[in-house]
């Protein structure tokens, strides 16, 4: 077989590989001459490739190196510069000077991956500490599909911080506890929030420990929507038995456990979503101050709800708990013909007022009414009402929370939040500027002209993010990562990781 071009080869294996096919042998004459003839011919075309392969050589040798040049080299691990391993071109030889090929782009730097400590082997004080140093150093987020970073006050702490979350937070559930008071999670209604979390956290494997000594926080699974319909006497207007039973309960743990009284209830959380929630706290001066308590009446003016420790609960409508996300969606911005929409009972010292001046029919623009009269609903029920306005309107009732503010999330609709000393949900991450308008009280005469004056641009900025935040506020039958269960499990986490003080 001939050796294919650009293989340079000796004259004598090219010959024998060249005969290795014989033929007849003539003797003398023309065949004679024939042969001879053949022979010349083939030293001929060996001297040929001989030369190409040479000239080949040559080029290689002589054209400068480039990334795009592929030569094989040795390096002297002394530091010499490296040596090219071609056999030197022939010197009668040469070749047309080209022009040498586009360098190649360098390949992408790969940042070393950071080797992760052995977090089970760790002391929980331990895990808190490195996860606080962690988290005040963490690296930029370049970029993240599952994180818009505009909705965020710092996106890169953000995520470090659900990482080790992940990675490290444990919990214990103690069992005790009489039901429905303890364990009886309401699934259904606007306090929904407490009865989903509680339901989630008692079925997660990665987080809840079955020992103690490994446990980072301690939960304390009680409903205050359940107390309040246990122990509450109709119209008495008397929160107290509320208190003292939450009060006795607490008492009781900490004279049968250890846990309590190592940090006086610092590393025990409760969550309570139901108005009265903080006042169920009242009657224990640790738990009122010590312990982190996650709250949908998260009001900074009673003294009660302390911002930086205790977290504020989003409060979320759930109308069958076998589909939680019904109805989320919204229309697009061009769809949307109602600039602002409010519905709902009228009491409280907000509601009035947004009555008075914008009720009634007053204003086509501005939709807002006690209840949707029956003419009304019937061209447009309340869902659709939301899905069809920019600015849905979520002023306080008796408390400072409303849960229009996660209704507006699932309609897609900016929300509008008229509620003084109102600590925002999930505000220790989220920068709600980026996808909500906050009106002080003293303003609702002008909530029109304030609302007109946000841009267009600005509008449609503020209802992507609306958008692209929804998903951070729904419920999963089985959770998944950023959703609204895991929202409120690193906040209540990122809570106690601030408590603890770094060494050093």
């Amino acid at each position: 077989m001939r050796p294919p071009p650009h293989v340079a080869t000796s004259p004598s294996a090219a010959y024998h590989a060249g005969s290795s096919r014989r033929r007849p042998r003539h003797r003398g004459g023309i065949g004679s001459g024939m042969t001879m003839t053949v022979s010349f011919c083939r030293v001929a075309a060996l001297v040929s490739l001989l030369a190409a392969g040479a000239a080949t050589a040559l080029l290689t040798f002589s054209l400068p190196s480039s990334p795009g040049v592929s030569t094989t080299r040795r390096t002297d691990f002394a530091g010499a510069l490296p040596v090219a391993n071609e056999t030197p071109p022939l010197p009668h030889l040469s070749a047309p000077a080209t022009p040498p090929p586009a360098p190649l782009l360098p390949p992408p730097a790969v940042r070393p991956r950071k080797r992760e400590p052995s977090y089970w082997r760790m002391a929980p004080e331990v895990a808190l500490r490195y996860a606080k140093k962690e988290i005040r150093n963490a690296e930029p987020v370049v970029d993240d599909p599952d994180l818009y970073a505009p909705l965020f006050k710092n996106v890169s702490q953000f995520k470090r911080s659900y990482e080790l979350m992940e990675r490290i937070l444990k919990v214990y559930i103690y069992q005790d506890g009489r039901r429905p008071i303890f364990h009886t999670p309401p699934l259904s209604g606007i306090y929904a929030s407490e009865g989903w979390f509680m339901k989630l956290l008692k079925e997660s494997r990665r987080h809840v420990v079955a020992d103690a000594g490994k446990a980072h926080l301690f939960y304390l699974p009680y409903s205050s929507q359940q107390l309040r319909l246990t122990l509450y006497q109709a119209d008495s207007h008397n929160l107290r038995p509320l208190a003292a039973y939450l009060r006795n309960f607490v008492r009781g743990l900490a004279n049968k456990y250890p846990f309590w009284n190592r940090t006086r209830g610092a590393d025990h959380f409760l969550v309570a979503c139901h108005d009265w929630g903080p006042y169920t706290t009242a009657a224990h001066r640790d738990l009122r101050k010590n312990a982190i308590k996650a709250l949908c009446n998260a009001d900074s003016s009673e003294g009660i709800f302390t911002p930086g420790k205790d977290v504020s609960l989003p409060e979320t409508t759930i109308r069958n708990p076998r589909r939680p996300l019904r109805y989320v969606g919204g229309l697009p911005v061009s769809r949307r013909s109602i600039l602002a929409f409010f519905a709902g009972n009228v009491h409280g010292r907000v509601r009035p007022v947004l009555l008075r001046h914008w009720g009634d029919g007053q204003d086509d623009e501005m939709r807002v009414y006690s209840l949707l009269p029956n003419r009304v609903s019937r061209r447009m029920n309340y869902i659709q009402h939301m899905k069809n306005s920019r600015f849905c309107l979520c002023p306080m009732g008796y408390e400072v929370n409303s849960p229009r503010i996660v209704e507006a999330f699932y309609y897609e609709c900016v929300p509008v939040i008229i509620a003084d000393n109102f600590v925002l949900p999930l505000s220790e991450v989220l920068d709600w500027s980026a996808f909500s308008v906050v009106v002080a009280e003293k303003d609702i005469p002008d909530l029109k002209k304030i609302l007109q004056g946000i841009s267009p641009r600005r509008y449609v900025a503020m209802h992507s993010c609306v958008k692209r935040l929804q998903r951070h506020f729904l419920w999963h039958a089985r959770p998944i990562k950023y959703d609204l269960f895991h929202m409120i499990l690193h906040s209540i986490w990122l809570s106690r990781v601030n408590q603890v003080e770094l060494e050093g």
